[in-house]
């Protein structure tokens, strides 16, 4: 198979795989991240083909529903590129990026990641915040059981994986807790000419729902 080939065999298996989602992770989401990480590819000028692969794979299997295991994706992602007999080479460095880039807790940072795995990162996390990422944001709290707020539950910053996956916090601190967070972390000049509109967007609706939360 060629590239093209490759490509296009693996979104049709991660529209199959993420169908039935209703937590915000669902193929659109996958859609958008693989669009958008496309884009940032070429302006930052990076590998397409890692670039798509990973940001097509990137939720085959997410811990958030492996019970916590990050090992779940990584896994999955190989034994599918391994069927089209893709370079070991490239199937390494796409399960490398799948593992790494995902936010782990307001104190734990990434760090020595790739060019590619930095424009996946910026594209997954661009999703995550604005106009869909407090659609998304919203949909995957109602998933989880989760409170939309409660003014009794204050953020809370996590400085550990472990303590972020255990994380029971309501919808709105969320946004304290990761997603205003998103822009600074930004890696690629690209991403963040991206990521500041939506930012301002987020804030503006926090500072909405706090004003109709108090009836003013």
């Amino acid at each position: 198979m060629n590239n093209e080939e490759i490509i296009i065999a693996t979104q049709k298996h991660i529209q199959e795989v993420l169908q039935n989602d209703s937590t915000g992770h669902d193929w659109w989401h996958t859609y958008r991240v693989w669009k958008t990480a496309h884009y940032i590819a070429q302006q930052e000028k990076a590998n397409l083909l890692i670039v798509e692969l990973s940001a097509l794979l990137h939720d085959i299997a997410d811990w958030k529903f492996h019970n916590g295991d990050i090992s779940a994706g990584p896994r999955a992602a190989k034994q599918w590129l391994e069927q089209l007999s893709v370079n070991p080479e490239v199937i390494a460095k796409v399960c490398n990026i799948i593992e790494s880039i995902s936010f782990k807790g307001a104190g734990v940072k990434s760090e020595g990641l790739s060019l590619e795995a930095k424009v996946v990162q910026d594209a997954d996390r661009l999703d995550a915040i604005g106009a869909i990422g407090i659609a998304r944001t919203f949909a995957y709290g109602g998933h989880k059981g989760r409170p939309i707020y409660d003014p009794m539950i204050e953020p809370e910053m996590h400085q550990t994986f472990e303590a972020y996956k255990n994380s029971k916090g309501t919808t709105i601190n969320h946004f304290y807790e990761k997603l205003l967070l998103i822009k600074d972390r930004i890696n690629t000049e690209t991403g963040k000419v991206l990521a500041a509109k939506r930012h301002k967007l987020m804030e503006d609706f926090l500072e909405e729902f706090f004003r109709e939360w108090e009836c003013s």
